[in-house]
């Protein structure tokens, strides 16, 4: 075999490859052996078929294809061995001359990771906003919880905006019951507008026993987009009662003893979460920063399959919760086109950022330990709801648990970055990584 490689772009790689006829031997008896052992002919036993026979039979021409599909892929492996070129993404092959007897020539253009040069990273400083925690976030944290603890007590008076109601239902179109338009002993907070359009306007200020009408547009059903009489009756009007908030609901609703230790434990709750917030934008400035410097450039072929990828997942997405890309469009008041670019350079994004840190992981030597590789494993196991060995062999089948082990090695190549450059926030303080140390962390 003779190859030579020719240089697209930084990027871009065009292997052409000759490869004389006597060596693609081995691949020509292969094929005789498959095509044998799959077709019929009279008088002979599968599989037992002389090569004659099967060129008469068959053609030599559908022989010499199988042994070509065959002799390709590993014809250009040898030639990437050989020029050690950093292959990424899948080569498009293109069989220039071919025929009986001569030799077979393709090329194969492929996307190849760029010969990058890091910037030093000790050079580099991002600032991220400083950390304000208000009592305002505070009290809102402990008014949730306050909810969650209330109470309902029914009451003798009107509902008003706030209240729950048991209530009963009945739609009728021109007098005709609506299939499924009938309810009885709901429950439902007035105001919250969760039923039907135009039923919270007449509840307030009906009590129990009363009832009242109201016309409404159906959605679906039988008679969809015509208007509906509905008639409502309330039942019991119930008050919404909370815990006051003391020493005595601390200890209701948490493992603490005042109302003062549930606020400080809510306060470093949210001092957790805005920290670990502040270290995955200062992430994105250092990485955003690093990219620019070393003017990565982005393989198309690596991008446009990015792309296809994401695409995928989201109608994946919105197919799951019952709705279609157009839907998804005219709620986002966008275009395809403006969709297709976004996800554009989101993965040009994404992939420039995975070519540093592959460089980054290589010039540091990151090792991935088994022990990282299964704890990986457990968790994504752990959020696709599969057992971890269920997980890891669909990994292997699909070829995709290599992926998972080039994420784990990038994501301690960011740490390495993390740790090397400057990140200080807006009052000077530098700020540290402990807040995601703890946690598992995740570079996607």
């Amino acid at each position: 075999m003779k190859s030579t490689v020719e240089t697209l772009s930084p990027t871009r790689v065009r292997l052409a490859i000759e490869v004389p006829f006597a060596e693609l031997e081995p691949s020509l008896k292969k094929a005789y052996r498959e095509i044998a052992s799959q077709v019929q002919i009279p008088g002979f036993r599968r599989g037992k078929i002389p090569a004659a026979v099967i060129d008469q039979r068959v053609g030599r021409e559908a022989v010499l294809n199988e042994a070509v599909n065959e002799a390709i892929p590993q014809q250009l492996f040898a030639a990437v061995q050989e020029h050690d070129v950093k292959l990424l993404g899948r080569p498009e092959v293109n069989v220039t001359e071919f025929a009986d007897n001569e030799p077979l020539k393709f090329t194969a253009e492929v996307d190849v990771r760029p010969e990058l040069t890091i910037p030093d990273l000790s050079g580099i400083e991002v600032e991220v906003d400083e950390l304000v925690i208000g009592d305002s976030e505070i009290d809102e944290q402990v008014s949730n919880l306050r909810e969650r603890f209330a109470t309902l007590k029914t009451v003798e008076r009107p509902a008003a905006e706030g209240d729950y109601v048991q209530l009963d239902l009945n739609a009728t179109v021109d007098g005709v019951e609506v299939p499924g338009g009938s309810a009885s002993n709901i429950s439902h907070e007035v105001g919250s507008q969760q039923l039907l359009p135009g039923l919270d306007e007449v509840l307030v200020g009906l009590s129990a026993g009363e009832s009242a009408t109201f016309t409404t547009k159906l959605v679906g059903g039988d008679f969809a987009g015509q208007d509906a009489e509905v008639s409502t009756t309330v039942r019991t009007v119930k008050e919404k009662e909370l815990p006051e908030l003391n020493d005595e609901f601390a200890q209701l609703a948490s493992e603490f003893d005042t109302l003062e230790e549930l606020r400080n434990d809510v306060r470093e709750r949210v001092t957790r979460v805005k920290k670990v917030e502040q270290i995955y934008a200062a992430r994105d400035k250092v990485l955003a920063q690093i990219v620019e410097a070393a003017e990565i450039p982005a393989p198309e072929g690596v991008v446009k399959d990015a792309v296809a990828q994401r695409k995928e997942a989201m109608t994946d997405q919105l197919e799951r919760i019952g709705a279609s890309l157009e839907d998804y469009l005219a709620s986002e008041e966008k275009t395809e086109e403006q969709i297709d670019t976004e996800l554009q350079e989101a993965a040009t994004e994404g992939v420039k950022i995975q070519l540093l840190l592959d460089t980054i992981a290589e010039a540091e030597q990151v090792q991935v330990s088994d022990d990282e590789f299964g704890h990986e494993i457990m968790h994504r196991a752990q959020r696709a709801g599969m057992q971890p060995q269920q997980y890891y062999d669909q990994l292997a089948r699909s070829g995709e648990a290599q992926a998972v082990f080039g994420d784990v090695r990038r994501g301690k190549a960011l740490q390495i970055v993390l740790e090397r450059v400057t990140i200080k926030d807006t009052a000077g303080n530098p700020v540290t990584l402990e807040a995601i140390q703890d946690e598992h962390h995740h570079v996607h």
